[in-house]
Protein backbone atom coordinates (compact mmCIF):
# COMPACT_ATOMS: atom_id res chain seq x y z
CA UNK A 1 0.00 0.00 0.00
CA UNK A 2 1.36 3.45 -0.88
CA UNK A 3 2.07 5.85 1.96
CA UNK A 4 -0.37 8.34 0.38
CA UNK A 5 -3.22 5.80 0.05
CA UNK A 6 -5.16 4.76 3.13
CA UNK A 7 -7.90 2.14 3.37
CA UNK A 8 -11.45 3.38 3.77
CA UNK A 9 -11.83 1.27 6.90
CA UNK A 10 -9.69 -0.64 9.39
CA UNK A 11 -10.75 -2.88 12.24
CA UNK A 12 -8.20 -1.28 14.59
CA UNK A 13 -6.70 2.17 14.01
CA UNK A 14 -3.71 3.27 16.08
CA UNK A 15 -2.68 6.93 16.22
CA UNK A 16 1.07 7.44 16.34
CA UNK A 17 4.11 5.22 15.88
CA UNK A 18 6.00 5.85 19.09
CA UNK A 19 7.23 2.67 20.67
CA UNK A 20 4.19 2.25 22.95
CA UNK A 21 1.71 2.70 20.10
CA UNK A 22 3.66 0.16 18.08
CA UNK A 23 3.79 -2.27 21.01
CA UNK A 24 0.01 -2.06 21.35
CA UNK A 25 -0.43 -2.44 17.59
CA UNK A 26 1.92 -5.44 17.52
CA UNK A 27 0.02 -7.36 20.18
CA UNK A 28 -3.30 -6.60 18.50
CA UNK A 29 -1.98 -7.61 15.08
CA UNK A 30 -0.60 -10.86 16.47
CA UNK A 31 -4.02 -11.50 18.03
CA UNK A 32 -5.41 -11.58 14.50
CA UNK A 33 -6.92 -8.10 14.29
CA UNK A 34 -6.61 -5.89 11.21
CA UNK A 35 -4.36 -3.03 12.32
CA UNK A 36 -3.62 0.33 10.70
CA UNK A 37 -1.07 2.67 12.34
CA UNK A 38 -1.16 6.35 11.34
CA UNK A 39 2.10 8.19 12.02
CA UNK A 40 2.35 11.96 11.62
CA UNK A 41 6.02 12.07 10.70
CA UNK A 42 8.01 10.57 7.85
CA UNK A 43 9.72 8.11 10.22
CA UNK A 44 8.48 5.91 13.04
CA UNK A 45 9.73 5.78 16.61
CA UNK A 46 8.68 9.00 18.33
CA UNK A 47 11.24 9.41 21.11
CA UNK A 48 12.94 6.12 20.19
CA UNK A 49 14.40 7.48 16.98
CA UNK A 50 18.00 7.36 15.76
CA UNK A 51 19.02 10.19 13.44
CA UNK A 52 22.03 11.88 11.86
CA UNK A 53 21.80 14.96 14.04
CA UNK A 54 25.34 16.26 13.52
CA UNK A 55 27.27 14.80 10.58
CA UNK A 56 26.52 12.15 7.93
CA UNK A 57 27.29 8.67 9.23
CA UNK A 58 26.90 9.60 12.92
CA UNK A 59 23.78 7.85 14.25
CA UNK A 60 22.49 9.69 17.32
CA UNK A 61 19.61 8.69 19.56
CA UNK A 62 17.62 11.91 19.49
CA UNK A 63 15.92 11.20 22.84
CA UNK A 64 15.98 7.78 24.52
CA UNK A 65 19.26 5.91 24.76
CA UNK A 66 19.00 3.20 27.44
CA UNK A 67 16.42 0.44 27.06
CA UNK A 68 16.72 -0.85 30.62
CA UNK A 69 13.14 -0.72 31.91
CA UNK A 70 11.79 -2.69 28.96
CA UNK A 71 14.08 -5.63 29.84
CA UNK A 72 11.76 -6.53 32.73
CA UNK A 73 8.67 -6.23 30.54
CA UNK A 74 7.50 -9.73 29.47
CA UNK A 75 7.54 -8.29 25.94
CA UNK A 76 11.35 -8.56 26.03
CA UNK A 77 11.97 -10.68 29.14
CA UNK A 78 9.93 -13.57 27.73
CA UNK A 79 10.21 -12.43 24.09
CA UNK A 80 6.42 -12.69 23.87
CA UNK A 81 6.21 -11.33 20.33
CA UNK A 82 9.48 -12.79 19.06
CA UNK A 83 11.10 -9.37 18.58
CA UNK A 84 14.47 -10.81 19.57
CA UNK A 85 14.15 -14.32 18.14
CA UNK A 86 12.34 -13.49 14.89
CA UNK A 87 12.49 -9.78 14.04
CA UNK A 88 16.13 -8.79 14.47
CA UNK A 89 16.09 -6.82 17.72
CA UNK A 90 19.41 -7.12 19.58
CA UNK A 91 20.45 -5.70 22.94
CA UNK A 92 23.89 -5.32 24.53
CA UNK A 93 24.53 -5.33 28.29
CA UNK A 94 27.31 -2.85 28.96
CA UNK A 95 30.08 -3.14 31.55
CA UNK A 96 30.48 -0.63 33.13
CA UNK A 97 26.78 -0.03 33.51
CA UNK A 98 27.51 3.60 34.34
CA UNK A 99 30.33 5.58 35.92
CA UNK A 100 30.42 8.71 38.08
CA UNK A 101 33.77 10.53 37.75
CA UNK A 102 34.92 12.62 40.70
CA UNK A 103 36.81 15.89 40.83
CA UNK A 104 39.94 14.18 42.21
CA UNK A 105 40.22 11.80 39.26
CA UNK A 106 38.62 8.81 40.98
CA UNK A 107 35.68 7.11 39.27
CA UNK A 108 32.81 5.27 40.93
CA UNK A 109 32.09 2.36 38.59
CA UNK A 110 28.79 0.49 38.57
CA UNK A 111 28.94 -2.95 36.99
CA UNK A 112 26.11 -5.24 35.84
CA UNK A 113 27.03 -7.39 38.83
CA UNK A 114 26.05 -6.81 42.45
CA UNK A 115 29.25 -8.08 44.05
CA UNK A 116 31.48 -6.02 41.77
CA UNK A 117 29.39 -2.89 42.31
CA UNK A 118 29.45 -3.31 46.09
CA UNK A 119 33.23 -3.70 45.96
CA UNK A 120 33.42 -0.38 44.11
CA UNK A 121 31.12 1.39 46.57
CA UNK A 122 33.15 0.02 49.49
CA UNK A 123 36.09 2.15 48.31
CA UNK A 124 34.08 5.12 49.57
CA UNK A 125 32.10 3.49 52.37
CA UNK A 126 31.93 -0.12 53.55
CA UNK A 127 28.73 0.74 55.41
CA UNK A 128 27.13 2.11 52.25
CA UNK A 129 28.24 -0.92 50.26
CA UNK A 130 26.39 -3.10 52.75
CA UNK A 131 23.35 -0.81 52.56
CA UNK A 132 23.42 -0.92 48.75
CA UNK A 133 23.51 -4.72 48.75
CA UNK A 134 20.60 -4.82 51.20
CA UNK A 135 18.60 -2.39 49.04
CA UNK A 136 19.08 -4.52 45.91
CA UNK A 137 18.40 -7.80 47.69
CA UNK A 138 15.20 -6.40 49.22
CA UNK A 139 14.10 -5.28 45.78
CA UNK A 140 14.81 -8.70 44.33
CA UNK A 141 13.16 -10.38 47.31
CA UNK A 142 9.64 -9.29 46.43
CA UNK A 143 9.49 -5.54 45.89
CA UNK A 144 10.38 -6.00 42.22
CA UNK A 145 7.44 -8.37 41.72
CA UNK A 146 5.10 -5.85 43.34
CA UNK A 147 6.54 -3.14 41.11
CA UNK A 148 5.98 -5.35 38.07
CA UNK A 149 2.31 -5.73 38.98
CA UNK A 150 2.03 -1.98 39.52
CA UNK A 151 3.69 -1.25 36.17
CA UNK A 152 1.35 -3.72 34.45
CA UNK A 153 -1.64 -2.11 36.21
CA UNK A 154 -2.59 -5.45 37.77
CA UNK A 155 -4.25 -6.07 41.17
CA UNK A 156 -1.93 -6.34 44.14
CA UNK A 157 -2.24 -9.05 46.81
CA UNK A 158 -2.63 -7.90 50.37
CA UNK A 159 0.62 -9.26 51.75
CA UNK A 160 3.49 -7.81 53.74
CA UNK A 161 5.88 -7.35 50.82
CA UNK A 162 3.29 -5.50 48.76
CA UNK A 163 2.58 -3.31 51.76
CA UNK A 164 6.29 -2.51 52.00
CA UNK A 165 6.35 -1.61 48.31
CA UNK A 166 3.31 0.65 48.49
CA UNK A 167 4.73 2.44 51.53
CA UNK A 168 8.03 2.91 49.71
CA UNK A 169 6.14 4.48 46.81
CA UNK A 170 4.67 7.08 49.15
CA UNK A 171 8.10 8.37 50.13
CA UNK A 172 10.54 10.60 48.24
CA UNK A 173 13.73 9.37 46.61
CA UNK A 174 15.55 12.17 48.42
CA UNK A 175 14.52 10.89 51.85
CA UNK A 176 15.20 7.25 50.99
CA UNK A 177 18.72 8.04 49.72
CA UNK A 178 19.63 10.23 52.68
CA UNK A 179 18.32 7.73 55.22
CA UNK A 180 19.97 4.74 53.56
CA UNK A 181 23.43 6.07 52.66
CA UNK A 182 25.95 8.24 54.47
CA UNK A 183 28.87 9.04 52.16
CA UNK A 184 28.28 12.07 49.91
CA UNK A 185 29.65 10.33 46.79
CA UNK A 186 27.41 7.30 47.27
CA UNK A 187 24.40 9.46 48.05
CA UNK A 188 25.03 11.53 44.93
CA UNK A 189 25.40 8.42 42.80
CA UNK A 190 22.17 6.73 43.93
CA UNK A 191 20.21 9.99 43.74
CA UNK A 192 21.60 10.56 40.25
CA UNK A 193 20.29 7.10 39.27
CA UNK A 194 16.89 7.95 40.78
CA UNK A 195 16.56 11.01 38.53
CA UNK A 196 16.92 8.97 35.33
CA UNK A 197 13.15 9.04 34.71
CA UNK A 198 13.24 12.86 34.90
CA UNK A 199 11.21 13.35 38.07
CA UNK A 200 11.86 15.65 41.02
CA UNK A 201 13.46 13.27 43.55
CA UNK A 202 12.15 15.32 46.47
CA UNK A 203 8.54 14.63 45.51
CA UNK A 204 6.56 11.99 47.42
CA UNK A 205 5.85 9.07 45.11
CA UNK A 206 9.46 8.69 43.95
CA UNK A 207 10.70 6.59 46.88
CA UNK A 208 10.87 3.38 44.85
CA UNK A 209 13.15 4.87 42.19
CA UNK A 210 16.51 4.43 43.99
CA UNK A 211 15.85 0.69 44.33
CA UNK A 212 14.22 0.06 40.96
CA UNK A 213 16.64 2.05 38.82
CA UNK A 214 19.75 0.87 40.65
CA UNK A 215 18.59 -2.75 40.37
CA UNK A 216 17.92 -2.33 36.67
CA UNK A 217 21.48 -1.16 36.03
CA UNK A 218 22.91 -3.95 38.21
CA UNK A 219 20.89 -6.50 36.24
CA UNK A 220 21.20 -5.13 32.71
CA UNK A 221 23.91 -2.47 32.57
CA UNK A 222 23.20 0.46 30.25
CA UNK A 223 21.18 -1.73 27.92
CA UNK A 224 21.98 -0.63 24.39
CA UNK A 225 19.96 -1.56 21.28
CA UNK A 226 22.30 -2.47 18.45
CA UNK A 227 21.99 0.18 15.77
CA UNK A 228 20.31 2.70 18.05
CA UNK A 229 16.95 3.26 19.72
CA UNK A 230 15.39 3.06 16.27
CA UNK A 231 15.98 -0.70 16.31
CA UNK A 232 12.99 -1.21 18.63
CA UNK A 233 10.29 0.55 16.54
CA UNK A 234 11.76 -0.87 13.34
CA UNK A 235 11.44 -4.42 14.71
CA UNK A 236 7.87 -3.70 15.82
CA UNK A 237 6.96 -2.45 12.34
CA UNK A 238 8.36 -5.63 10.81
CA UNK A 239 6.20 -7.68 13.18
CA UNK A 240 3.05 -5.66 12.49
CA UNK A 241 3.50 -5.92 8.75
CA UNK A 242 4.27 -9.65 8.99
CA UNK A 243 0.86 -10.09 10.63
CA UNK A 244 -0.93 -8.16 7.91
CA UNK A 245 -0.94 -4.72 9.51
CA UNK A 246 0.07 -1.47 7.85
CA UNK A 247 2.05 1.50 9.16
CA UNK A 248 1.28 4.68 7.23
CA UNK A 249 3.83 7.45 7.66
CA UNK A 250 3.24 11.17 6.95
CA UNK A 251 -0.38 10.69 7.99
CA UNK A 252 -1.06 13.06 10.91
CA UNK A 253 -4.46 12.55 12.50
CA UNK A 254 -6.20 15.90 12.95
CA UNK A 255 -9.63 14.78 14.18
CA UNK A 256 -11.40 11.90 15.87
CA UNK A 257 -15.03 11.74 14.77
CA UNK A 258 -17.53 10.42 17.32
CA UNK A 259 -21.26 10.18 17.72
CA UNK A 260 -23.55 9.04 20.49
CA UNK A 261 -22.50 5.42 19.97
CA UNK A 262 -18.78 6.09 20.21
CA UNK A 263 -15.80 6.63 17.95
CA UNK A 264 -16.60 6.37 14.22
CA UNK A 265 -13.60 7.53 12.16
CA UNK A 266 -10.42 9.56 12.04
CA UNK A 267 -9.41 12.30 9.61
CA UNK A 268 -5.86 13.21 8.64
CA UNK A 269 -4.64 16.77 8.28
CA UNK A 270 -4.83 16.54 4.48
CA UNK A 271 -8.48 15.43 4.53
CA UNK A 272 -8.22 11.64 4.23
CA UNK A 273 -10.68 9.70 6.36
CA UNK A 274 -10.58 6.15 7.76
CA UNK A 275 -13.59 4.47 9.35
CA UNK A 276 -12.82 2.77 12.66
CA UNK A 277 -14.34 -0.70 12.53
CA UNK A 278 -13.96 -1.72 16.16
CA UNK A 279 -11.29 0.13 18.11
CA UNK A 280 -9.25 3.33 18.00
CA UNK A 281 -6.06 3.42 20.11
CA UNK A 282 -4.79 6.98 20.50
CA UNK A 283 -1.08 7.05 21.22
CA UNK A 284 -0.79 10.81 20.93
CA UNK A 285 -0.68 13.24 23.84
CA UNK A 286 -3.54 13.09 26.33
CA UNK A 287 -3.37 16.85 26.78
CA UNK A 288 -4.41 17.17 23.12
CA UNK A 289 -6.88 14.32 22.60
CA UNK A 290 -9.98 16.07 23.98
CA UNK A 291 -9.54 18.88 21.48
CA UNK A 292 -9.33 16.42 18.58
CA UNK A 293 -12.82 15.01 19.23
CA UNK A 294 -15.42 16.19 16.71
CA UNK A 295 -19.09 15.36 16.14
CA UNK A 296 -19.75 15.02 19.87
CA UNK A 297 -18.51 16.64 23.03
CA UNK A 298 -15.28 15.17 24.40
CA UNK A 299 -15.94 12.92 27.37
CA UNK A 300 -15.38 14.31 30.85
CA UNK A 301 -12.40 12.00 31.45
CA UNK A 302 -10.56 13.35 28.42
CA UNK A 303 -11.25 16.91 29.53
CA UNK A 304 -10.05 16.06 33.03
CA UNK A 305 -6.83 14.56 31.63
CA UNK A 306 -6.20 17.64 29.50
CA UNK A 307 -6.76 19.99 32.41
CA UNK A 308 -4.68 17.95 34.91
CA UNK A 309 -1.62 17.55 32.71
CA UNK A 310 1.56 19.52 33.33
CA UNK A 311 4.99 19.19 31.69
CA UNK A 312 7.01 18.47 34.82
CA UNK A 313 10.76 18.69 34.22
CA UNK A 314 11.62 19.73 30.66
CA UNK A 315 14.93 18.69 29.13
CA UNK A 316 17.86 19.99 27.14
CA UNK A 317 20.23 17.86 25.05
CA UNK A 318 23.68 18.41 23.60
CA UNK A 319 24.65 16.12 20.71
CA UNK A 320 28.17 15.91 19.31
CA UNK A 321 30.19 14.02 16.76
CA UNK A 322 33.62 13.26 18.21
CA UNK A 323 36.90 11.96 16.86
CA UNK A 324 36.97 9.16 19.45
CA UNK A 325 35.23 7.87 22.58
CA UNK A 326 35.67 9.53 25.95
CA UNK A 327 37.80 8.25 28.84
CA UNK A 328 36.75 9.15 32.40
CA UNK A 329 38.97 9.99 35.35
CA UNK A 330 42.67 9.41 35.90
CA UNK A 331 42.26 5.70 35.06
CA UNK A 332 40.80 6.61 31.62
CA UNK A 333 37.69 4.44 32.05
CA UNK A 334 35.59 3.97 28.90
CA UNK A 335 31.85 3.79 29.57
CA UNK A 336 28.68 4.04 27.54
CA UNK A 337 27.08 6.17 30.27
CA UNK A 338 28.33 8.54 32.95
CA UNK A 339 26.66 10.61 35.64
CA UNK A 340 27.57 14.06 36.94
CA UNK A 341 26.09 15.93 39.89
CA UNK A 342 25.97 16.00 43.69
CA UNK A 343 22.92 15.78 45.91
CA UNK A 344 23.18 19.47 46.73
CA UNK A 345 23.64 20.40 43.09
CA UNK A 346 20.69 18.30 41.98
CA UNK A 347 18.41 19.92 44.55
CA UNK A 348 19.56 23.38 43.47
CA UNK A 349 19.14 22.38 39.82
CA UNK A 350 15.49 21.40 40.32
CA UNK A 351 14.83 24.61 42.26
CA UNK A 352 16.38 26.74 39.52
CA UNK A 353 14.36 24.85 36.91
CA UNK A 354 11.18 25.92 38.71
CA UNK A 355 12.42 29.52 38.76
CA UNK A 356 13.30 29.58 35.06
CA UNK A 357 17.02 29.77 35.81
CA UNK A 358 19.99 27.68 34.67
CA UNK A 359 22.32 25.66 36.89
CA UNK A 360 25.86 26.18 35.58
CA UNK A 361 28.09 24.74 38.29
CA UNK A 362 26.75 21.38 39.51
CA UNK A 363 23.81 20.21 37.42
CA UNK A 364 22.36 16.70 37.03
CA UNK A 365 23.92 15.43 33.81
CA UNK A 366 23.54 12.16 31.94
CA UNK A 367 26.44 11.65 29.55
CA UNK A 368 25.98 9.03 26.82
CA UNK A 369 28.80 7.74 24.60
CA UNK A 370 27.14 4.77 22.93
CA UNK A 371 29.80 4.05 20.35
CA UNK A 372 31.74 2.51 23.26
CA UNK A 373 29.28 -0.40 23.06
CA UNK A 374 28.09 -0.02 19.46
CA UNK A 375 30.97 1.41 17.37
CA UNK A 376 29.16 0.94 14.05
CA UNK A 377 26.97 3.92 14.90
CA UNK A 378 29.89 6.16 13.93
CA UNK A 379 32.55 4.26 11.95
CA UNK A 380 34.62 7.42 11.57
CA UNK A 381 34.40 8.65 15.15
CA UNK A 382 32.07 8.59 18.13
CA UNK A 383 28.63 9.83 19.15
CA UNK A 384 28.14 11.80 22.34
CA UNK A 385 25.14 13.24 24.17
CA UNK A 386 24.45 15.20 27.32
CA UNK A 387 20.92 15.10 28.69
CA UNK A 388 19.85 17.41 31.51
CA UNK A 389 16.86 19.33 32.78
CA UNK A 390 16.27 22.96 31.89
CA UNK A 391 13.25 25.29 32.07
CA UNK A 392 11.12 25.71 28.96
CA UNK A 393 10.59 29.41 29.77
CA UNK A 394 13.66 31.32 30.92
CA UNK A 395 13.37 34.01 33.56
CA UNK A 396 14.08 37.61 32.69
CA UNK A 397 12.53 37.36 29.25
CA UNK A 398 15.59 35.63 27.81
CA UNK A 399 15.25 33.62 24.60
CA UNK A 400 16.65 30.12 24.28
CA UNK A 401 17.91 30.97 20.81
CA UNK A 402 20.25 33.51 22.43
CA UNK A 403 21.63 31.31 25.23
CA UNK A 404 21.39 27.65 24.21
CA UNK A 405 24.74 27.41 22.43
CA UNK A 406 26.69 29.06 25.24
CA UNK A 407 24.91 26.92 27.83
CA UNK A 408 25.63 23.81 25.79
CA UNK A 409 29.30 24.76 25.68
CA UNK A 410 29.25 25.26 29.45
CA UNK A 411 27.87 21.76 29.96
CA UNK A 412 30.51 20.31 27.63
CA UNK A 413 33.22 22.03 29.66
CA UNK A 414 31.82 20.54 32.89
CA UNK A 415 31.94 17.06 31.38
CA UNK A 416 35.43 17.68 29.94
CA UNK A 417 36.77 18.59 33.40
CA UNK A 418 36.52 14.91 34.39
CA UNK A 419 37.28 13.10 31.15
CA UNK A 420 39.50 13.20 28.10
CA UNK A 421 38.30 13.38 24.52
CA UNK A 422 36.37 16.65 24.66
CA UNK A 423 39.01 19.18 23.69
CA UNK A 424 37.98 21.61 20.99
CA UNK A 425 39.98 19.63 18.44
CA UNK A 426 38.10 16.44 19.43
CA UNK A 427 34.66 17.85 18.60
CA UNK A 428 33.75 17.53 14.93
CA UNK A 429 30.23 18.94 15.27
CA UNK A 430 28.09 20.15 18.16
CA UNK A 431 24.33 20.66 18.37
CA UNK A 432 22.42 21.93 21.41
CA UNK A 433 18.66 21.38 21.58
CA UNK A 434 16.90 23.58 24.13
CA UNK A 435 13.57 22.51 25.64
CA UNK A 436 11.89 24.57 22.91
CA UNK A 437 13.84 22.61 20.29
CA UNK A 438 12.99 19.31 22.00
CA UNK A 439 9.30 20.23 21.76
CA UNK A 440 9.69 21.08 18.07
CA UNK A 441 11.57 17.84 17.37
CA UNK A 442 8.58 15.70 18.37
CA UNK A 443 5.00 17.05 18.73
CA UNK A 444 4.55 14.68 21.68
CA UNK A 445 7.18 16.62 23.66
CA UNK A 446 4.84 19.35 24.89
CA UNK A 447 6.57 21.87 27.07
CA UNK A 448 9.95 20.33 26.28
CA UNK A 449 9.08 17.19 28.24
CA UNK A 450 10.30 13.98 26.57
CA UNK A 451 8.92 11.72 29.33
CA UNK A 452 5.25 12.53 28.94
CA UNK A 453 5.05 15.02 31.80
CA UNK A 454 2.70 14.31 34.70
CA UNK A 455 -0.82 14.79 36.01
CA UNK A 456 -1.80 16.79 39.08
CA UNK A 457 -4.93 15.23 40.57
CA UNK A 458 -6.31 16.05 44.03
CA UNK A 459 -2.97 17.49 45.08
CA UNK A 460 -1.00 14.39 44.03
CA UNK A 461 1.29 13.95 41.05
CA UNK A 462 0.90 10.90 38.81
CA UNK A 463 3.48 10.21 36.07
CA UNK A 464 0.81 8.67 33.82
CA UNK A 465 -2.97 8.62 33.39
CA UNK A 466 -4.26 5.49 35.12
CA UNK A 467 -6.75 4.37 32.44
CA UNK A 468 -6.33 2.91 28.96
CA UNK A 469 -10.05 2.92 28.13
CA UNK A 470 -12.09 6.12 27.96
CA UNK A 471 -15.71 7.08 28.43
CA UNK A 472 -16.09 7.19 24.64
CA UNK A 473 -16.94 3.64 23.48
CA UNK A 474 -14.25 2.20 21.24
CA UNK A 475 -11.61 4.80 22.15
CA UNK A 476 -8.52 3.68 24.04
CA UNK A 477 -5.27 5.45 24.92
CA UNK A 478 -1.61 4.56 25.28
CA UNK A 479 1.79 6.27 25.20
CA UNK A 480 4.03 8.11 27.64
CA UNK A 481 1.13 10.08 29.10
CA UNK A 482 -0.50 6.86 30.32
CA UNK A 483 0.49 4.64 33.24
CA UNK A 484 3.27 4.05 34.23
CA UNK A 485 4.54 7.11 32.35
CA UNK A 486 7.58 7.85 30.20
CA UNK A 487 10.86 6.01 29.51
CA UNK A 488 11.36 3.03 27.21
CA UNK A 489 9.34 0.46 29.12
CA UNK A 490 6.73 -0.65 26.60
CA UNK A 491 4.34 -1.02 29.55
CA UNK A 492 1.73 1.53 28.38
CA UNK A 493 1.57 -0.24 25.01
CA UNK A 494 1.29 -3.76 26.42
CA UNK A 495 -1.21 -2.67 29.10
CA UNK A 496 -3.38 -0.90 26.52
CA UNK A 497 -3.36 -3.97 24.28
CA UNK A 498 -4.55 -6.14 27.17
CA UNK A 499 -7.37 -3.69 27.88
CA UNK A 500 -8.43 -3.62 24.22
CA UNK A 501 -8.39 -7.39 23.86
CA UNK A 502 -10.55 -7.88 26.93
CA UNK A 503 -13.01 -5.24 25.72
CA UNK A 504 -13.39 -7.20 22.47
CA UNK A 505 -14.00 -10.46 24.30
CA UNK A 506 -10.61 -11.85 23.25
CA UNK A 507 -8.19 -13.62 25.59
CA UNK A 508 -4.97 -11.62 26.15
CA UNK A 509 -3.38 -14.92 27.18
CA UNK A 510 -3.27 -15.90 23.52
CA UNK A 511 -0.53 -13.32 22.87
CA UNK A 512 0.87 -12.40 26.30
CA UNK A 513 1.55 -13.90 29.68
CA UNK A 514 -0.18 -12.99 32.93
CA UNK A 515 2.42 -10.45 34.12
Amino acid sequence: MSESVLPDRAEVVVIGAGHNSLVAAAYLAKAGLEVLVLEAGPTVGGNTRTEELTLPGFAHDSCSSAHVLIQNNPLIRDDELGLVSDYGLRYLTTDPAVVMPQGDGEVLIMHPDLDATCTEIAQWSVTDATAFRSMIESWRGGLAAAHGRWSSNLPQPRDAVTGDYLRLRERSAWDVVHETFTHPVVRSFVLWLAMATIQDPRRPGTGFLPSSLAAGRVDFGWTTPVGGSQALPDALVRLIEHHGGHVARSSPVAAVHCDASGVRSVATADGRRVEVGRVLVAGGHLAQLADMVEGAAPSTDLVAARNAWQPGLSVLAVHAALRADLAFGSAAVASTAAGYGTTEGMARHVEKHAAGALEVDDPWLLVVNQTVADPDRAPDGATFKILTIAPYDLCGGRSWSDVKDSYGQRLVSLVASRCSGLDTSDILSLRTESPVDVAAHNPHNLGGSCHGGEFLLDGRVFPGWMRYDTDIPGLFVTGATTHPGGSVSGRPGRNAARTVLRSLGLDPGDVMGPG
